[in-house]
Parts: structure tokens; C-alpha cells; sequence
């Protein structure tokens, strides 16, 4: 496989040190009359019993505890009451139901232009973050168009002519390793991407950035993933600020629902607090940009997760004993379940997030948000 590595490669640390850790770096006055930025951040696998792990585990107070506007919306699909992540995303991204692993086309196979396409299309700059492949369910429905979620190489096709301004993420096997040939890496490059399938280093302001730069998704946090996706969001926010132009950007905490899936507690755990201190440094830029709004949520709850008393178990009689100082977590099934999801919403037009609705409500409200500013 070719390694395109067209900036200098920059450790994570160092781009931190050099300003891109906190909000305040980038800090800029918002007047009343500018475009909204937008900000959704979906929590793979993300229910109440994952929220609340993170009031539960670790040694700081939890990010979701910054919210004042809390929803909820009901998840189902068009053709199963358990849906899906692409089932799930392709409601958030068109503001249409459909069924169960399709990707940005209704429930007659038919493509809908999603938010980032409508947006794009206005004048807005775009952004897709994912743990995943940067072609798999939850990023795929914000620009893909295909029958089916495992179409991976036509779905790469497509991102590889979407324009997309900045991309961070997984799946380089289906742009340099794929059946048909094609290197979609030159693609990319012949579209004035500064292109890294290495590492995450420094976006470049003057072209799109795209960071390809594992084969298929990145570790989980039990295996040493680090602070990517935190980093990846600053870095995102950072080149968006250098061009001064309105953004959306997408970024999902992808092993969350991996997690549940594997009946993984610690998993479960580790991957919420990622995601919980990844929404602490985007609340902080929110905070030092009101005119950008931020919605939280998920496509479904993963693992029938719950958080339950804690018990040490005498190896020898076997006799439990409850610990009432801890908590455990429990999971009922590795399959998703059909939990109303929350919805968390900060900024201008948060407002509208209240209340229990349809997950393709979600969709709309993004654009009242964005009618009523303008």
C-alpha cells in the first residue's frame, strides 16, 4: 500500500501544546447576524445507562452535568422497531425515516440530500470525525447515497468527490486497497487535499484535510487509542476558525456501542469518558463562540446497558455481598435495544431540543436553528 503523507507529520502532543487544546486559542466575537455553526456529536451506542456511567466512573464531574436543554427522541427505523446506525444517522442527516441499513436514501432506495450536502451547498465549510472507517454507518449517511451500509468501496467513491472540507478517521483499505483498483488517495490529492493516512497532524487552511490513518478503525481506548477524537474536534474547530466561514461538523464516538456489543463494561466505560471529554472541550469552544450551536445524541442504546449494585463473591461459599459504595455495569443482550436516546443541545436554537420527538426530528430543528439566525 502507498503511504501518502503530504504535511509534516506532527505529534498529537505538540499540536496540542501549540494551540490547539483549548477553546480560548480560538477564541472569536460572534455578531448577531453571521451564519450558525453547527456541531452534532453522536455517541455510537450512546443511551441513558451510557450517559450515566459517566456520573459513575472516573475522578471529575461529568461534561452531560453543562447541559440545561435535555431531549429525548424515539429511534426506530421504517422497517424495524431495533434500528440501526445507518438507519439511525440517515434520519439525522436527510430528516427522513428509512429502514434498516440503508445510507442517505429514503425508504424507497431513493437519495435525499443530507444536512451536510444542503449546507455545503450555502456556503458553509463541512466536517466528518469518526473511530471508525470514515465510510462505515454513522459518517457514511452525511454523504453517501447507497442501498446498503456494507457497500464500503462505492461508498468511499463518493467521499472521495464529496468535497468534504475536513475528514478524520479510519479506512484506508478502501481507498488504496480496493477490488476495482482505483487509488481514491490520488483522488483526494487531485482535489486539493492535504492528504495523511500516518497520522493526525496540522490541517492546513488553504485546502481540505483529510487524516485516512488506519485501515480500517482506530484502537479502542482499552487498547491505547489515546485522545483522538478530542484532538481531532480542536484541530477540526481550529481550521474551520482560519477560514472564517459558517461550518457543520459531525463527530462521533464510535466504541461506544462496540462496547455494548461485546458486553465489555470497561470498554463501555473508557469509550463514554472519551466522549464526555471530548464534549468538555467542544462546550468550551461553544462557550467562546455563541453563535454555533451543539446537539448531542445517538443513534441507538447498544447492550441493554444498566447500572446496578456492585457485589464481591466469597470464592470459596459464593456468597455475594453488596459494596455500597461502587456501582456495576450489566448488560442484557450485545444487540441494540429500543430505548428512547437522549438529546443534549447547547448554544443558539438549543432551545428546540426539548421534549420527546422523532430522531428525524432532529434534522429539523438544526434547521430552524440555523432559519432563525439568518
Amino acid at each position: 500500500m502507498k503511504n501518502y503523507l503530504i504535511s509534516a507529520s506532527v505529534a498529537i502532543s505538540a499540536l496540542v501544546m501549540q494551540g490547539c487544546g483549548t477553546a480560548q486559542n480560538i477564541k472569536q466575537e460572534a455578531s448577531s447576524d453571521e451564519p450558525l455553526n453547527v456541531i452534532l456529536m453522536i455517541g455510537d451506542g450512546m443511551g441513558i445507562p451510557q450517559v450515566s456511567s459517566a456520573f459513575y466512573f472516573g475522578d471529575r464531574n461529568s461534561n452531560f452535568e453543562r447541559f440545561e436543554t435535555i431531549g429525548l427522541h424515539k429511534s426506530y427505523s421504517t422497517s424495524h422497531l431495533i434500528t440501526d446506525s445507518a438507519a439511525g444517522a440517515t434520519a439525522f442527516s436527510t430528516g427522513e425515516k428509512t429502514y434498516k441499513r440503508a445510507i442517505g436514501v429514503s425508504k424507497d432506495s431513493i437519495p435525499q440530500e443530507t444536512i451536510l450536502e444542503k449546507l455545503k451547498a450555502e456556503g458553509y465549510q463541512t466536517g466528518l470525525i469518526s473511530l471508525t472507517s470514515i465510510t462505515h454507518a454513522t459518517p457514511a449517511a452525511f454523504y453517501a447515497h447507497v442501498k446498503d451500509r456494507d457497500m464500503h468501496e462505492e461508498i468511499a467513491a463518493q467521499l472521495a468527490t464529496a468535497d468534504v472540507d475536513f475528514l478524520a478517521g479510519g479506512g484506508r483499505k478502501f481507498f488504496s486497497q480496493r477490488s476495482d483498483d482505483q487509488d481514491l488517495f490520488q483522488t483526494l490529492l487531485n482535489r486539493n487535499y492535504n492528504l495523511d493516512t500516518l497520522a493526525l497532524s496540522k490541517s492546513k487552511p488553504d485546502m481540505r484535510n483529510a487524516f485516512i490513518i488506519e485501515d480500517e478503525g482506530l484502537p479502542s481506548k482499552t487498547e491505547g487509542r489515546g485522545d483522538f477524537l478530542k484532538d481531532a474536534s480542536l484541530e477540526a474547530l481550529s481550521y474551520f476558525d482560519a477560514n472564517n466561514k459558517p461550518f457543520f461538523l459531525m463527530i462521533e464516538g464510535s466504541y461506544i456501542d462496540w462496547g455494548g456489543h461485546a458486553k465489555d463494561a470497561e470498554m463501555m466505560i473508557q469509550e463514554v469518558a472519551d466522549f464526555d471529554q471530548t464534549i468538555g472541550a467542544v462546550l468550551d469552544y461553544v462557550e467562546a463562540h455563541p453563535n454555533t450551536l451543539l446537539v448531542i445524541t445517538a443513534d441507538h442504546e447498544t447492550g441493554g446497558a444498566s447500572i446496578g449494585k456492585y457485589y464481591e463473591v466469597d470464592e470459596e461459599t459464593g456468597k455475594k455481598t453488596e459494596v455500597p459504595e461502587k456501582v456495576a455495569v450489566y448488560f442484557i443482550t450485545d444487540q441494540h435495544s429500543g430505548e428512547l436516546i437522549p438529546v443534549f443541545a447547547a448554544g443558539k436554537g438549543a432551545d428546540n431540543f426539548k421534549g420527546i420527538y422523532q430522531n428525524s426530528a432532529i434534522y429539523h430543528k438544526i434547521l430552524i436553528a440555523i432559519k432563525a439566525q439568518n
